[in-house]
């Protein structure tokens, strides 16, 4: 691990628990920091309070030290696996005492990005990284991206779910630098649903007027991302559906999947979103969640 003192606004940070999920986030942040060219952090939140709650009895303080020793093995296991992926990355690691989230939200004021593994070890700490992934969502002050889904090839597309509102422009904004920098095409999918009244079935003007302000939406949202990244390649993709089920299924084949948040504020520790948490936890590939004040 590199001793160098960090750029604190130019890091990829990533959540290190130390499953197999966590290793995979790390291999993903690694590869995102190599394409930044920026350092990795690896970060590991060594939470106290979680002795009680996965029912260890209290603990002196040289049981205390056992674990917080393994803690740094952890790390340093991870800052292997980045470093051996990518050699020459500088890979920074940091013991923090703390609960997860609060630790890493605080690591994202600092942060370009930050990344977890969708799941811990075993049933309990798998709903502990959820709801950690969930928390960080909704509170991170930078993109946060959850690793999900079997590793996509390169040339897959980025995937972004545009719908008109400023969270969805920031998404539109993360998602054409990280398309650009992964050399990958764009899908820019917007949802729109047609318009029921009753049980009576849609005037067909009436429908194609709907479609029609679905493109037009669409069209306005990209206004100028086209110009300011040229390299990118936009397949454009408007469909009637729910948001949430079709960005799973145009998110098979893409090798990251980008959403906006609309937690802002103190609605921000109560919820990430019906859409956000439904592809945080159901998505096929890595997610990226971004909120207004923290696109690219």
């Amino acid at each position: 691990m590199s001793a160098h003192p960090m750029n604190t606004h130019r890091t990829v940070v990533v959540g290190v628990d130390g499953s197999e999920d966590s290793l995979r986030a790390v291999r993903w942040g690694a590869d995102e920091a190599a394409r930044r060219s920026v350092p990795l952090r690896l970060v590991h939140a060594f939470d106290r309070t979680a002795e009680h709650v996965v029912g260890l009895p209290a603990l002196g303080e040289q049981d205390r030290d056992i674990l917080l020793e393994q803690a740094r093995r952890l790390l340093t296991e991870a800052a292997a696996v980045a470093e051996t992926a990518f050699p020459g990355l500088e890979v920074q690691a940091q013991l923090v005492v703390g609960y997860p989230i609060p630790v890493l939200a605080d690591e994202s004021g600092r942060a370009q990005l930050v990344v977890l593994g969708s799941a811990g070890r075993g049933r309990f700490l798998e709903l502990l990284a959820g709801s950690v992934a969930s928390g960080l969502a909704a509170h991170g002050r930078c993109p946060v991206v959850v690793v999900r889904g079997a590793e996509k090839d390169r040339s897959a597309p980025v995937v972004v779910g545009i719908d008109g509102t400023p969270a969805s422009e920031a998404a539109i904004a993360f998602a054409f630098e990280t398309a650009s920098v992964r050399h990958a095409p764009l899908v820019a999918v917007h949802a729109w649903q047609t318009p029921l009244v009753g049980t009576v079935p849609p005037d067909p003007a009436v429908v194609t007027a709907a479609e029609g302000v679905a493109h037009e939406i669409l069209a306005e949202r990209l206004a100028g991302w086209t110009e300011k990244y040229p390299d990118v390649h936009v397949r454009r993709a408007v469909v009637d559906d729910r948001p949430a089920p079709l960005l799973v299924r145009e998110a098979r084949g893409a090798q990251l999947l980008v959403v906006g948040s609309r937690a802002h504020g103190r609605l921000a520790g109560a919820f990430l979103g019906s859409v956000g948490h439904a592809l945080v936890h159901r998505a096929p590939c890595p997610v990226a969640v971004v909120r207004p004040e923290s696109g690219a």
